[in-house]
């Protein structure tokens, strides 16, 4: 079967793109391997940056009472509280609910969705793409990758972020947790502990998002035992411990996720736009992953329209993506990775939030370069 657009990866840019183009009057297929809905490892914080985005992509987010978060708390590995304001804000919403909204949308606009489908690879020749997937072949004149943090793709090409040894910006796990607890809709928390950081904010139906982030060796140590780790290392911080303790867990079992990296990724591999994660993570104590996924897929939309309707080539549309997308998020990447490196000791993590508190002036300039504006 043959299409305009092949989407590998139905998350927030893979579906945003998958709408954009289907709106346009391209065909599209889009892969993904799961079923809808299903949740995901995520801080299910969105910018508002991305609001206008969503509502014109067809997203009723007024008619869904959703928390509209201004406010930062932080604490240090010790439990000691900072509060921040967030100028531009955001809002919390479950993945669980929103990509399966995004879907049915695209399903509405006549996306052909392929789920519960894996991609073992993606040729290009003769000036179009060859997707292999686990329901046959599907050849396509652009193609795009939205495949998260890690896929056997990215293996598979062997990118270069897959061959780093383990360092401090590229041996990450994450926990995801939704739970019942006390907390005020119109703030985020993120508490720091040894090695790592954990956000709560609220999302829809009065539940919480409890996120964390921590190294594998944190759970190496703790003898590959989540549970142990939390009361060993977690624990450590009375905030967290308080959590932990008076919440009401909405999963039997965490979701996790390992190998997560924040090093520098390309944008395009074998003449596939990279979208998401893909292209690029910045770090979720920066909050704005989900923001950059919609706003990367309103950029590769633009200059793939531009190739499929003739008037750019196929190396001047790869050249203008990647300008786009680093003219964009570059500065937000090189901030998160600053301030990644910053949090997770208890002495420099203590000194950077006091100093923060002291000069509101650098807080509100660190917190404003890790959101965009209005797209």
């Amino acid at each position: 079967m043959q299409y305009d657009v092949a989407i590998i990866g139905g998350g927030l840019a893979g579906l945003s793109l998958a709408i954009q183009c289907a709106n346009t009057g391209y065909s599209v297929v889009l892969f993904e391997k799961e079923s809808y809905p299903f949740h995901k490892v995520c801080g299910e914080y969105i910018s508002m940056e991305s609001w206008n985005h969503l509502q014109q992509l067809g997203l009723p987010l007024q008619e869904w009472n959703l928390p509209i978060i201004k406010h930062l708390t932080l604490s240090d590995a010790k439990g000691k509280l900072y509060n921040f304001d967030l100028p531009l804000g955001g809002f919390g919403i479950s993945r669980y609910k929103l990509d399966e909204a995004l879907y049915k949308i695209a399903l509405e606009n006549g996306v052909h969705v392929l789920t519960e489908t894996k991609v073992n690879d993606i040729v290009f020749n003769d000036d179009a793409f060859t997707v292999h997937s686990t329901k046959g072949m599907f050849k396509a004149k652009v193609a795009a990758g939205s495949f998260g943090k890690r896929s056997n793709l990215d293996v598979k090409w062997n990118r270069s972020f897959v061959r780093e040894k383990p360092d401090k910006l590229n041996n990450f796990i994450g926990v995801k947790y939704h739970i019942r607890y006390p907390y005020n809709r119109n703030e985020i928390a993120l508490h720091n502990f040894n090695n790592g950081y954990c956000g709560l904010s609220k999302i829809e139906d009065d539940k919480s998002c409890l996120c964390y982030l921590t190294t594998a060796n944190n759970l190496k140590s703790s003898g590959n035992s989540i549970e142990q780790m939390e009361k060993e290392i977690l624990f450590r911080n009375p905030q967290l411990k308080k959590i932990f303790a008076e919440a009401e867990f909405l999963y039997d079992q965490p979701l996790t996720i390992s190998q997560i990296s924040f090093q520098n990724k390309s944008h395009i591999e074998n003449h596939v736009f990279l979208l998401g994660d893909a292209a690029g993570m910045i770090t979720p104590l920066c909050g704005n992953g989900m923001s950059m996924a919609l706003h990367g897929s309103k950029i590769a939309f633009k200059h793939l329209h531009a190739f499929l309707e003739g008037t750019m080539e196929r190396n001047n549309m790869e050249m203008g993506y990647v300008n786009a997308w680093n003219k964009q998020f570059k500065i937000r990447l090189q901030v998160g990775r600053m301030v990644q490196r910053l949090f997770g000791n208890e002495t420099t993590t203590s000194l950077f939030l006091k100093l923060m508190k002291a000069m509101p002036s650098l807080a509100k300039m660190i917190i404003k370069s890790t959101h965009g504006k209005p797209f």
